[in-house]
């Protein structure tokens, strides 16, 4: 049983390591479900999940202004 559960893991790899690193997974689950027995297929979509950048976006925080220290003010 434990084989089993270590072969399925081995099995949607390319897709638990595309969704640790933010793709789509819809894609190279269903990908990975249709040609992932080939083993050519599992690793093209390993590599893909492995090489391609992901869509991140950057939020940018609002910038504080500086005030000196009122030590200095006089």
């Amino acid at each position: 049983m434990i084989s089993l559960s270590v072969l399925t893991l081995l099995y949607f790899l390319p897709t638990i390591v595309a969704s640790n690193r933010g793709h789509g997974v819809a894609g190279i689950l269903l990908l990975n479900l249709f040609f992932g027995w080939t083993g050519i297929g599992w690793i093209a979509l390993l590599l893909w999940a492995l090489l391609s950048f992901p869509g991140y976006r950057t939020y940018y925080a609002p910038v504080a202004y500086y005030q000196p220290p009122n030590q200095w003010r006089r």
